[in-house]
């Protein structure tokens, strides 16, 4: 159970700034083609007349200014920005005495195609990209018309440029809607398997009460004449039993729904009973320990006899949180505290403290003699604690699951006890 990582530094920067980046990188770039650099005999392109006097430098200072509000804008009014970054890009093109927008006068409004493709509607996406094609198509016209020489190929590698960057955030886009309908799926699928093996171990524990229902009752048939007394005491063993199970189904089974799911999850645990509870932790721990991580069971309060649906659920909780921790979190123990002090909830809380320091003599043997065990395992999905907050929420109770202040992680439930739980 390893909390969220940080995202990485690159991924935390926003697209408003990679824009403004990329903008200034541009004109960075302009600047580098005009100058001679050491090393060459010549600048690569010469200079226009306006692009060292004053009212081009005033141009670019202005074509920055716009870049830069298109920057801010970009994440809350995207179309906005698109129009100051195409307006930037032509006002930072007049005094640079050339026939075509450049490529390095562009890189931000590409940067912002793709920011609209992968994050607008397609409808809003494709007018941002007809406008940045029609940007570029009205400068060559103008030019064009005023019989200026107009730079028709440089202009096609600009707007094809605009077109890949803009494929690219809609095929983005499209990934992240995939991913996620298949998360929603995987979880939805989640969620209706931990139902239906809820269901199958409640019809167990209904079939069990009903076994003794027909014992007893049969039992009371034959005495009732000869041994009145103890037909009382069937009778109320059949009461009692009856009592236990149509409480248990009104507190699970009327919330489950009817769904067709394929697949099971695979056996629990091995060497524990079928209907397990919280009888049997110790025997838990046993098992998990043999698989690399130490469990150490706390008990807080004195026993109460819990009803079978509660203990079967708790007992599952526990085990789920104790899988997860073998599994992904890379500890080597792990607590499980039961909390029975309250009389009306029952708490369980598990947690660990993480991956153990790697330069500690004690962890590396550890390491070592874990192998390819919880230390290697790959993060889990998740879905176990979908299935323990859909258990959890069918018996009217509280879950919760998250990072340790300190590292590590938790996992707590709080299961409403029926009246008559009483200490054993």
């Amino acid at each position: 159970m390893p909390a969220t990582p940080s995202a990485p530094f690159l991924r935390r920067i926003t697209p408003g700034r990679w824009a403004a980046i990329a903008w200034l990188a541009g004109l960075l770039f302009t600047v580098l083609l005009r100058v001679r650099l050491p090393g060459q005999e010549e600048a690569d392109v010469v200079a226009g007349v306006a692009f060292l006097r004053w009212d081009g430098l005033v141009m670019q200072v202005f074509a920055t200014a716009l870049a830069l509000r298109g920057s801010a804008l970009l994440t809350r009014r995207p179309a906005a920005a698109v129009r100051y970054f195409l307006g930037a890009a032509v006002v930072a093109s007049t005094p640079l005495s050339v026939m075509a927008i450049p490529f390095a006068q562009y890189l931000a409004v590409d940067v912002a195609l793709y920011t609209v493709a992968a994050s607008r509607p397609p409808r809003e996406a494709g007018r941002a990209l007809v406008l940045a094609l029609g940007t570029l198509a009205a400068y060559l016209a103008v030019r064009v018309l005023a019989g200026w020489g107009a730079g028709t190929t440089s202009t096609l590698a600009v707007a094809l440029a605009a077109a890949v960057a803009w494929l690219l955030g809609r095929s983005e886009r499209q990934s992240r809607a995939y991913a996620e309908q298949a998360r929603a799926q995987a979880a939805a699928q989640a969620v209706t398997s931990e139902r239906l093996r809820i269901a199958r171990e409640m019809h167990d524990s209904v079939a069990h009460s009903i076994g003794i229902v027909a014992l007893q009752a049969g039992a009371a048939r034959r005495v009732m004449d000869r041994q009145p007394e103890q037909a009382r005491q069937a009778l109320a063993e059949i009461e009692t039993a009856s009592r236990d199970t149509l409480a248990g189904l009104r507190r699970m089974l009327g919330a489950l729904r009817a769904e067709a799911a394929a697949g099971n999850r695979s056996a629990e645990g091995a060497g524990l009973p079928e209907m397990p509870g919280l009888a049997v932790l110790d025997r838990l721990a046993e098992v998990t320990a043999a698989a690399g991580v130490r469990v150490a069971v706390r008990r807080v309060g004195a026993p109460r006899a819990l009803p079978q649906d509660i203990d079967l659920s708790a007992f599952r909780v526990v085990q789920e949180s104790v899988t997860n921790v073998v599994r992904h979190s890379g500890a080597d123990s792990c607590t499980v505290t039961v909390d029975q002090q309250d009389p009306e909830t029952l708490v369980l809380t598990v947690e660990d403290r993480g991956r153990p320091d790697p330069h500690r003599d004690g962890d590396r043997k550890g390491d070592r003699n874990r192998g390819h065990g919880a230390a290697s395992a790959p993060a889990g999905s998740g879905y176990g604690l979908v299935g323990m907050r859909e258990r959890v929420t069918l018996l009217h109770g509280e879950f919760a699951a998250g990072p340790r202040p300190g590292g590590g992680f938790r996992v707590t439930a709080r299961l409403p006890l029926p009246a008559g739980a009483t200490p054993r």
